[in-house]
């Protein structure tokens, strides 16, 4: 509340001298700091501990990418593999590779 107060209290000089640049630039940085404030209260992050926690997503989310590019390498080399021993099955039907077994 006290931020609030602050900007009125801003503004309501503003008003009262003229509009000096200076404080009207005073006007929009107190505006932009309860903005911003208000925004990370409404999303939760106006604890002391909102750091860490967005530390911790972070951490989380790259090992999230991390994870979903191994699975991906993994599933592209083992469709390569199997690509492979379908060749090579192929080509031993075709070059007759069962009737060697008798």
């Amino acid at each position: 509340m006290a931020d609030e107060m602050l900007l009125a209290q801003l503004m309501e000089q503003a008003r009262s001298e003229g509009a000096e640049l200076a404080t009207l630039r005073a006007i929009a940085e107190e505006a932009g700091e309860v903005g911003a404030r208000r925004a990370l209260a409404r999303l939760g992050l106006d604890d002391a501990g909102a750091a860490k926690d967005m530390g911790e997503l972070r951490e989380l989310l790259g090992a999230w990418r991390d994870a979903k590019r191994s699975v991906l390498k993994a599933g592209f080399e083992w469709a390569g593999r199997m690509g492979v021993a379908l060749l090579l099955a192929g080509l031993a039907v075709k070059l007759g590779f069962p009737g060697w077994l008798k």
